[in-house]
């Protein structure tokens, strides 16, 4: 009996311009990158043929009409396999790049970030002082302003303070308070998702085996930056005192097991103890929340891994994937940091991302 041939997938970008699709940004598409990170604001690339026929015969260039493309346009787009494409950025066009190389057609950029980009484009200074700020509410002003619907963790509603924005764009000033307390933002679809960093995970976690979904991968275990205590101090005007925090253990784990950074110090009979001195906090809370936010952003990058894996959709800042098939000590599972989807006619579509776990040796 003769098998039936494989499923095929054909795996090509989809692009839709204010949700509508058109044969021509289809046909002309010889490139996406698409790129993200934690903190949020997604960046897009979409490289085409600058010339196309027309209905005569003739050559002209492709999009000068502004019939698709226009600066300010919403745009839309899905990747994996066509017949089913999967969201992966949603914007607005903030840029064109025409370039005419030498040895070849000319070619024309659009560029395009997702709806943080309208948060860093204006500098704001102001103060944050009423009886209760908290990370939620300043997360669910920034959405308003967005006009994006706020998905905000639980755990994020207590009171942090006086605020002061100094010269600095919603988004900086947003990120600097997120990052603070070691939360995270991102855009997803028409939603603002914030959580704490050791909450975020995003869909199901993926395997990638060496040589097959996992095409290249270079990992790193360093003692480098580790730390066995995290310190703090400041100075709480209205109590008149002094104020300390400390943390020497992890509060927001991540994914995946092992040995962390600390064991190795201690087991070598390393204290290393690091103080933060420059940030400013009031109250013994706060500096508490900073002490516990530090050393756990330290201790998960004790293993750090840059790969590059078949293209998938689902391998997205917030994604887990497990390592398969690169050895005992490195086969653990990490949480990515940082994903560029990039896709074109000769390498097809692949993903290189960056990922990380506060464990070595999980197996």
């Amino acid at each position: 009996m003769t098998e039936a041939p494989p499923d095929l997938v054909y795996m090509r970008p989809s692009v839709r311009v204010a949700e509508q699709a058109y044969a021509k940004i289809e046909e002309l598409l010889i490139g996406m990158t698409m790129t993200e990170q934690e903190g949020g604001l997604a960046a897009l690339e979409l490289r085409y043929s600058g010339k196309a026929s027309d209905t005569e015969g003739d050559a002209d260039y492709a999009f000068e009409d502004e019939e698709i493309y226009q600066l300010g346009a919403e745009i839309l787009v899905g990747a994996g396999d066509v017949s089913s494409p999967e969201e992966i950025f949603r914007g607005i066009v903030t840029g064109f790049e025409l370039s005419f190389p030498e040895d070849g057609p000319p070619e024309l950029v659009i560029l395009a970030e997702d709806a943080l980009m309208l948060a860093r484009m204006t500098r704001k200074t102001r103060t944050f002082d009423e009886d209760e700020v908290t990370v939620k509410g300043l997360a669910e002003e920034l959405a308003d302003t967005l006009s994006l619907t706020p998905v905000i963790a639980d755990g994020l509603e207590t009171n942090i303070g006086t605020q002061v924005q100094l010269n600095e764009s919603d988004l900086a000033f947003v990120r600097r308070i997120c990052r603070r307390y070691d939360v995270d933002l991102q855009v997803v679809g028409t939603e603002l998702h914030v959580s704490p960093r050791g909450a975020v995970r995003r869909g199901d976690p993926l395997t990638l085996t060496m040589y097959e979904a996992l095409v290249q991968v270079s990992m790193l275990a360093d003692l480098a930056h580790q730390v066995t205590e995290m310190t703090t101090s400041g100075w709480d005007a209205l109590a008149g005192r002094k104020i300390t925090g400390t943390a020497s253990r992890l509060t927001a784990t991540g994914p995946g097991s092992g040995t962390t950074g600390k064991d190795v110090l201690e087991r070598i009979s390393r204290q290393r103890t690091h103080h933060i001195g420059h940030l400013a906090m009031a109250t013994s809370d706060e500096a508490q929340a900073i002490a516990e936010a530090a050393f756990d952003q330290r201790a998960r990058r004790f293993v750090c891994i840059e790969g590059t894996a078949v293209g998938d959709p689902k391998l997205r800042v917030g994604t887990h994937v497990e390592l398969v098939g690169v050895g005992p000590r490195f086969e653990n599972t990490y949480y990515v940091t940082s994903a560029c989807h990039r896709w074109d006619e000769t390498r097809g579509y692949q993903v290189d991302f960056e990922a990380e776990s506060a464990y070595w040796g999980g197996r």
